[in-house]
């Protein structure tokens, strides 16, 4: 989102970094997108490519029970079991060649390994729960309606301060970033942004961890999850800087764009990628309009498959929602309030609720887990009761 710098750095980049216990540091660039996209500069104790060695690999990519799907459906996020690792707590339940949804109940972090995604970016959002997530640039603290941005390949650990925990998390394909319209054209987020950078937290408390020994990585790549140990610890950082590195937005920090009349999803957009984008639908005031109507009108999905997952308050627009729950409106058919929603909401002057939308423009397919979670019949819950 920005430039960030943590620990000690050289006063020029490609320069000998001193070690003040003999030797020099070593650095490493670190960014997406080969050398166009964003990166940061980190410099390690020791050589970050020891690889001491390789285990098996596991197949853990998403397989789809219905690819090509026409209904719309309620999912029950919380009916997933809880798990102590963090890793196999999660599950997925939709996902694209774009973007891969998951919510997970883990009990425990990851424990004495770390993990990296070498194909995705990470999006966590703390449903509930609270810890720390650690990683080769830095410490950051998590709590309730946090949103964890992880760019690929950063090298972390997770621990949560209880055992009840409840994360929806969104793999990314490509970078997930702040929508363009947002930003100057120095980066900037502008005065119109529903958000600034004073709302995002940054890593800090760099600790660094001038270790060698046998450290266990699971890194995701093509699907697949690889046993790799390294002979350094990966958390050996002395400093860093540049653009690239995780970050918290709260979704208590949205502030939500109203008019006087009913506003369209985009003005909850809180981040972009290649082919979707996630939305925040944070408490806000109603349209003001003397004879405005609150609710969603009707609206068709033609072009993309939206995905809804219900957070906390009261979703004036279903009949039936508890917390965890996850829509799934897909392309092909409109779709709109439950009937008596579009009356009820009339006159209404504000909303506690509080959800994250995913809007894909290809279609989502669902797996097995998650029409183990599914509310039956849901796609009937338009019809007219009175009929």
């Amino acid at each position: 989102m920005g430039y960030h710098k943590l620990g000690s750095i050289p006063s020029k980049r490609h320069t000998i970094h001193e070690n003040p216990n003999g030797g020099i540091y070593y650095e490493q660039l670190f960014g997406t997108e080969g050398f166009h996209g964003v990166s940061s500069l980190l410099y390690h104790c020791h050589r970050p490519t020891m690889v001491s060695s390789i285990g098996e690999a596991i197949d853990i990519r998403p397989k789809a029970a219905i690819d090509n799907n026409i209904a719309s459906r309620m999912l029950q996020g919380f009916k997933i079991d809880p798990k102590d690792d963090f890793l196999k707590s999660r599950i997925s339940v939709l996902f694209n060649n774009d973007v891969q949804i998951d919510v997970a109940s883990p009990k425990k972090g990851t424990g004495n390994y770390f993990y990296k995604n070498a194909d995705c970016d990470e999006v966590i959002f703390i449903h509930k729960g609270s810890g720390v997530i650690r990683s080769i640039f830095g410490d950051l603290k998590f709590k309730y309606a946090d949103y964890i941005i992880i760019p690929r390949g950063t090298i972390y650990q997770i621990e949560f301060d209880n055992d009840i925990n409840r994360l929806f998390i969104i793999e990314s394909n490509s970078p997930i970033v702040s929508p363009k319209r947002y930003r100057n054209e120095f980066g900037q987020l502008l005065e119109s942004s529903p958000f600034c950078e004073r709302d995002l937290r940054l890593p800090k408390d760099l600790k660094t961890h001038d270790q060698k020994g046998a450290f266990l990585i699971k890194i995701k790549k093509q699907g697949r999850l690889h046993y790799v140990t390294y002979a350094s610890h990966p958390f050996d950082v002395v400093g860093w800087d540049g653009y690239c590195y995780p970050y918290i937005f709260s979704a208590l920090n949205f502030e939500p764009i109203t008019g006087r009349i009913h506003q369209p999803p985009p003005v909850h957009q809180t981040f972009e990628a290649d082919n979707f984008v996630i939305c925040t639908f944070a408490p806000r005031l109603y349209d003001y309009h003397p004879k405005s109507i609150p609710a969603p009108y009707n609206h068709s999905n033609i072009d993309s498959d939206e995905v809804l997952y219900y957070v906390d308050g009261d979703f004036m627009s279903r009949n039936h929602v508890e917390h965890g729950f996850m829509s799934l409106h897909p392309g092909g058919i409109p779709h709109g309030p439950h009937p008596g929603a579009y009356e009820r909401s009339i006159g209404q002057k504000e909303t506690s609720e509080l959800a994250v939308m995913v809007d894909t423009f290809k279609p989502l397919k669902v797996t097995q887990a998650a029409l183990d979670i599914e509310l039956k019949d849901y796609w009937k819950s338009w019809l007219d009761p009175k009929s």
